[in-house]
């Protein structure tokens, strides 16, 4: 990303934290504010220039930041456990008050969230909990629950850490990459997470969803998405073809165009309350995201 990275300090739940975050085209007074959820081990930066790339095509603003552990922001012990809630409080406790750190009034000027992996689960929780202060949701590879083939990728990439030079590449990432690492891989592959289900949670969330997933996807079945659309009516299922679990990088051209169409379509381009039900279509099939 070529956005300026600044820091502002948070608290959260009474825990002083510093989070690094950008802002895209805040020059754009007036249009929609897309803000960007990264995955378990992802960083603001390493988002790449995806961010900058849909904002522009959607002319719209951004803002994209590192949850703390991760990317620059405050580093968290690597022996302090993350417990089988830790999205729940990302979620509820988190995102508000990096909110209000940041002077976003998401009352006035409700946001679109865009996650992917951990962070659309994230993205998920938070407009079920605050439904009233989201314009709209891209999800990419959401979790809803935990699946055997999530849980066979994740010990997979633990292995990868500990014997190939996948920690030296994400340490480029991350002030503290154990701690980043660590808490996302033990929490996962924690007996108790195993249960861990978000589907019944998600039934109050009154703005549009875009549900995105690769059909390759290595660390979730369609299962995820269909499950959106299943808590979420009016949900809108894109299923892309050779594409894996990231689906901004493995196929990021069709993704945006993905992305704006939604974001044209009758009701789903709004600013303030989101209080009423999205009716996209549901397009799933190979015929119609091929």
């Amino acid at each position: 990303m070529d956005d300026a990275v600044g820091h502002v300090d948070v608290d959260w739940a009474g825990r002083p934290v510093r989070i690094e975050h950008a802002w895209i085209a805040p020059g754009r007074r007036g249009r929609p504010l897309f803000v960007f959820l990264h995955e378990g081990l992802g960083s603001l930066a390493m988002w790449k220039d995806f961010p900058r790339t849909l904002c522009d095509a959607l002319d719209v603003r951004g803002l994209v930041f590192s949850r703390p552990r991760n990317g620059r922001s405050t580093a968290v012990p690597r022996d302090e456990r993350w417990d089988v809630d830790y999205m729940h409080r990302a979620a509820r406790e988190g995102l508000p008050a990096f909110f209000a750190a940041v002077g976003l009034d998401t009352r006035r000027d409700p946001p679109w969230l865009f996650g992917h992996s951990d962070g659309a689960s994230i993205a998920l929780l938070h407009a079920a909990a605050c439904p009233d202060r989201v314009a709209g949701l891209v999800v990419l590879a959401p979790h809803l629950f935990v699946e055997t083939v999530s849980l066979e990728s994740i010990a997979a990439t633990r292995q990868a850490y500990l014997e190939t030079d996948l920690k030296e590449r994400l340490a480029r990432y991350h002030d503290d990459v154990d701690a980043a690492f660590w808490g996302w891989n033990d929490i996962w592959l924690h007996p108790p997470f195993r249960a861990w289900n978000i589907e019944e949670e998600l039934t109050s969330i009154r703005a549009p969803v875009l549900a995105v997933q690769g059909r390759d996807d290595e660390y979730g079945t369609l299962a995820q998405v269909e499950a959106v659309a299943k808590a979420v009516p009016g949900t809108r299922v894109v299923v892309l073809d050779d594409c894996r679990h990231s689906p901004h990088k493995d196929q990021p051209a069709r993704l945006v165009e993905e992305v704006a169409r939604f974001f044209e379509l009758p009701g789903a381009r709004r600013t303030g309350s989101s209080n009423h039900r999205h009716t996209a279509t549901t397009a799933s099939s190979k015929e119609e995201t091929s």
